[in-house]
């Protein structure tokens, strides 16, 4: 793999490439090829980063959703010793 490094970037498209990264959750490296891919039309077949790709369908919990399915769940994963005689 190559590497190349960008001289004199303005302000503005760092503060924006580091904005996506941060809603990403990618690093600075993986965003930036992401984004190049994109706009070069390489990303036909999907991208590195599959989860984006299903949110609509799947949709995402919130931290009170996954709280409230664990709770609703716990049992399933006590073992009761009565169930094997």
């Amino acid at each position: 793999m190559k590497s190349i490094t960008i001289h004199n970037m303005e302000d503005r498209l760092d503060a924006v490439i580091r904005e996506k990264a941060r809603e990403k959750g990618l690093s600075l490296n993986k965003t930036i090829k992401l984004l190049l891919k994109d706009s070069l039309g390489l990303n036909s077949y999907g991208t590195d980063n599959c989860r984006e790709e299903f949110e609509d369908l799947f949709g995402v919990w919130s931290e009170k959703d996954e709280k409230d399915f664990n709770k609703k769940v716990k049992d399933l994963n006590e073992i009761n010793p009565l169930d094997w005689q």
